[in-house]
């Protein structure tokens, strides 16, 4: 069942520099200053790794589980702000359409990949979603691109689409090719670096991407 695995975060709502300043918020009040640049090169690694990445493994044993709580409520002060990426809706009704299976991948809680889908108008049009209760591990673990697969009924012909590094390893460590967009922030070079089969500008131009794709091999029915 040839599918389409879309990582939410930066791919499909413009949230990544949300959740840095989130982040940066929640590392000061427990008394960490990194800097920005610093955070949003982290930006799709999953929360249980990326304190001890940014501010040292002693920091991470001390404050690491106080900082990933005052993120989540920073982040949730931020959310009503965030926005969809222009065309990413139109871009999911497109694929489903083209006959791709679409699964939207998120580590988040499932109230906040509720609100996403809500903010997308996208029920209708996936078949099916990932939260934090899937996950065991988060990025650049593959747990996340492995548990969308599972939502899928049969073998998956699958493609990942993701904004950062951390998408494009965690894909990559299952087998599954991404195409990446550069709407995250990451630049194109440390992309295709990681191993993206393909460096788009956002989310939608996604279609044309996927068709590229069908012409080497993946034949949505």
């Amino acid at each position: 069942m040839p599918t389409a695995i879309i990582d939410i975060d930066g791919n499909l709502v413009d949230s990544n520099y949300h959740h840095v300043v989130a982040w940066d918020r929640a590392l000061a009040a427990c008394g960490a200053k990194v800097p920005l640049w610093k955070l949003h090169r982290h930006m799709g690694m999953g929360g249980d790794k990326l304190v001890e990445a940014v501010a040292g493994a002693g920091f991470e044993r001390e404050h690491g589980d106080d900082v990933r709580a005052a993120e989540k409520e920073k982040y949730v002060e931020l959310m009503p702000e965030v926005r969809a990426v222009e065309g990413a809706t139109e871009a999911i009704a497109a694929l489903t359409e083209s006959g791709w299976t679409v699964i939207l991948a998120s580590s988040a809680k499932e109230a906040e990949v509720s609100h996403y889908v809500d903010l997308l108008g996208a029920d209708e049009l996936v078949a099916g979603t990932t939260d934090s209760s899937d996950v065991g591990e988060t990025k650049p673990s593959p747990d996340l691109v492995e548990s969308a697969l599972r939502k899928v009924e049969g073998d998956a012909q699958a493609f990942m689409v993701g904004d950062s590094v951390w998408d494009v390893e965690a894909a990559d460590r299952v087998g599954v090719p991404t195409i990446a967009v550069l709407s995250g922030g990451f630049p194109e070079a440390d992309l295709t670096g990681a191993g993206a089969i393909e460096v788009i500008e956002s989310v939608s131009s996604l279609p044309e991407a996927a068709e590229r794709l069908r012409e080497r091999g993946f034949t949505p029915t």
